[in-house]
């Protein structure tokens, strides 16, 4: 494909003034005043005629990316040729799930025809990612004229959940709990399974001495316990038109299924059995238990694959199906979001029957947005009118927390970057307390 440049263009509307000119002067010799764009036609002719024919550009893709992370596509562009230019442009059409700026071009320069640019994208959504098609272009000798070649891509990339929270700080999470599981006599309530009947020694838990065990041995001897294991931790994430809102550049469940997975990994880790369920207007995804630290790779599928949805959430449908699945009990880990009264008044509702059997925590990420609203300062009228009715939506979320702790539901409302942190030390206090 060629077509003209901004050189020429503004090159041939010059000579506009000067065949307005001709023709007031000279009205019989009007033609004349065509010479200067007719000038400029022919050269940008002659330049895309002199300009190099052959052009490549190749594309290095990831072999995957987490959600929110940006990532580096090495775009090489090779032109032969006997006078090959010393810079070109490319461009490529990506999916939506893709981020990119200036519509995902880049200059590349060229040594000897060749050249390589680095383009960084970021991943906004769970899904694959498609590159639908690249360009490349360059300028012939005069720069007049755009030589342009373009091929379809079939290369795609997968963007997973967003791990890194796992690789930053899982392990550190996990040896954090097992320094404090050395230190089970001086806390009670650090196990719930008895172990062995030990000597009694300063500093063990004076509660756990066995009065009938000390008397017939004529010493001092008390229980000591280790941490309950193989317990079930369902993490239930609700995919629903709310959680598909973004936070801070990234939809809410993103970040719920992050979190979930961090929790998952620790809990695998110190031997409990965890299931993933995900539903919107009715469930989505019913994973079972599984156990082991191998399992995790089957939990990181499965969490790729919640979708995101537009449809109203069923809080009813979903936790009435869950807990029919659950033969005895459970922590169940919802991750969701309320904005109103009315959704909140169906989770209130479906709650209160499942903390009967169950052990409900529900984990919502603070809504920072509209607390900075509340907060600022008005400036102009309208600002007092979002003010208030940020006010009263926080005001309204904070009611429907407290009714679900009244019920008995243990609640985490955590900052979007470190949910994951805050559900991972929840879970191990309730692990700690013996609720599970």
């Amino acid at each position: 494909m060629i077509y003209p440049t901004r050189l020429a263009a503004a090159a041939a509307a010059a000579g506009v003034p000067l065949t307005l000119i001709v023709a007031a002067v000279a009205p019989g010799r009007w033609y004349l005043g065509l010479a200067w764009p007719l000038t400029a036609l022919l050269l940008t002719a002659l330049d895309a005629l002199l300009a190099t024919r052959e052009g490549r550009l190749t594309i290095a893709l990831p072999a995957f990316a987490y959600v929110g992370e940006t990532r580096d596509l090495t775009l090489t562009a090779r032109i032969a040729g006997r006078r090959p230019p010393r810079a070109a442009t490319a461009a490529l059409g990506v999916s939506p799930l893709l981020g990119v700026e200036d519509d995902g071009r880049a200059a590349i320069r060229l040594d000897a025809g060749a050249g390589a640019v680095l383009l960084p994208v970021t991943a906004l959504r769970r899904g694959l990612a498609r590159i639908d098609a690249a360009w490349l272009r360059w300028k012939g000798p005069l720069g007049l004229a755009w030589r342009q070649t373009r091929r379809d891509e079939e290369e795609s990339f997968p963007i997973l959940p967003d791990l890194r929270p796992l690789h930053e700080r899982g392990a550190q999470l996990l040896q954090r709990h097992a320094l404090e599981g050395l230190l089970t006599q001086a806390q009670r309530g650090e196990g719930a399974d008895f172990d062995t009947l030990v000597e009694y020694r300063a500093g063990m838990d004076r509660r756990a001495i066995d009065w009938k065990q000390s008397a017939r041995h004529m010493k001092l001897h008390a229980k000591e316990y280790r941490i309950e294991r193989n317990a079930q931790i369902v993490f239930a994430v609700d995919a629903g038109r709310q959680m598909s809102e973004p936070v801070a550049g990234l939809p809410r469940v993103d970040r719920a299924v992050s979190a979930a997975l961090l929790t998952a990994w620790v809990a695998l880790k110190l031997g409990d059995r965890v299931a993933l369920h995900a539903f919107d207007s009715r469930p989505r995804i019913a994973s079972g238990l599984v156990s082991g630290a191998a399992a995790f790779g089957e939990l990181q599928r499965l969490a790729a694959a919640i979708d995101y949805s537009a449809d109203e959430t069923n809080y009813t449908f979903a936790l009435t199906t869950l807990s029919a699945r659950l033969s005895r009990r459970s922590m169940v880990v919802l991750f969701t979001e309320f904005t109103d009264l009315t959704s909140a008044d169906f989770m209130v509702r479906a709650a209160r029957k499942m903390v009967r059997t169950h052990l409900l925590l529900v984990v919502v990420l603070r809504d920072e947005e509209l607390e900075a609203i509340a907060a600022r300062r008005p400036a102009e009228p309208d600002d007092v009118t979002r003010a208030v009715t940020a006010a009263a939506l926080l005001h309204e979320r904070r009611l429907a927390i407290l009714r679900l702790q009244h019920l008995g539901v243990h609640v985490i409302e955590g900052e979007h970057d470190r949910v994951g942190e805050s559900l991972v030390a929840g879970y191990l206090d309730l692990k700690r307390r013996n609720l599970l």
